[in-house]
């Protein structure tokens, strides 16, 4: 079993993303952080940490190289600068939020593989080396977008509000509209976004932290399911 750190300082977020750690075979949510003060007490009895770049006393990009863990990267962060850190300091993945279910198991299954082909014991061959390498970076372009128990009707609802909105909305505008929770609204509108009839921006607030805002397009590619 590899155990998983879930580290947000959003604590609705890091239930969502632990829910999805959840959800794959051979992994479990080993604890969760919400600062880096945390995540360096908890780090060390996981095997793998979800780290967030904003955290409220630390960066996560200063955090990384002290993680006694191996690292994905899962944050709001895309500005080139952070990818380029991120991967620098040895973050073997960089997942971009909000990511669905099937976004992050493809990578957690591709670690599961890294893993396997570097446990056994002995000396490594390089064939050794590049399947493992492979096995790691092993990860469709394109993967299944459909949530786990997603119901069309409120998937309907969270569109409609969208649309009538006319203008950029966060997750937690939406929630309030239609009456569901800010993770249930926001895994709803990840789900429209990759599939083309939502455009996902980011949102600048008093302290800095983005918020991620979401647009229904005028010209959606693909017809929504009813």
């Amino acid at each position: 079993m590899i155990d998983v750190l879930v580290v947000d300082d959003d604590f609705r977020v890091a239930q969502v993303h632990a829910g999805f750690v959840d959800l794959v075979p051979g992994f479990r949510v080993a604890g969760r952080a919400r600062t880096a003060a945390d995540a360096r007490a908890k780090a060390g009895a996981a095997d793998l940490v979800l780290l967030d770049v904003y955290l409220p006393d630390e960066s996560g990009l200063d955090l990384l190289p002290d993680l006694a863990a191996d690292v994905i990267m899962a944050t709001a962060a895309t500005d080139r600068e952070s990818v380029r850190t991120a991967l620098s300091r040895g973050a073997l993945h960089y997942l971009i939020k909000p990511f669905t279910a099937d976004e992050l198991g493809v990578r957690l299954g591709a670690y599961a593989r890294y893993r396997e082909r570097l446990a056994s014991g002995g000396q490594l061959t390089q064939a050794d080396v590049d399947r493992a390498v492979r096995a790691l970076h092993d990860v469709p372009h394109a993967t299944p977008r459909v949530v786990k128990g997603q119901s069309p009707v409120t998937s309907r609802l969270v569109a409609d509000a969208l649309r009538r909105a006319g203008e950029p909305r966060s997750a937690a505008e939406i929630s309030e509209e239609v009456g569901i929770s800010r993770a249930t609204a926001q895994r709803y509108l990840a789900s429209l976004a990759q599939s083309g009839r939502v455009l996902v921006t980011l949102r600048y607030g008093s302290t800095g932290r983005p918020e991620h805002e979401y647009a229904w397009r005028a010209k959606p590619s693909g017809s929504l399911a009813t």
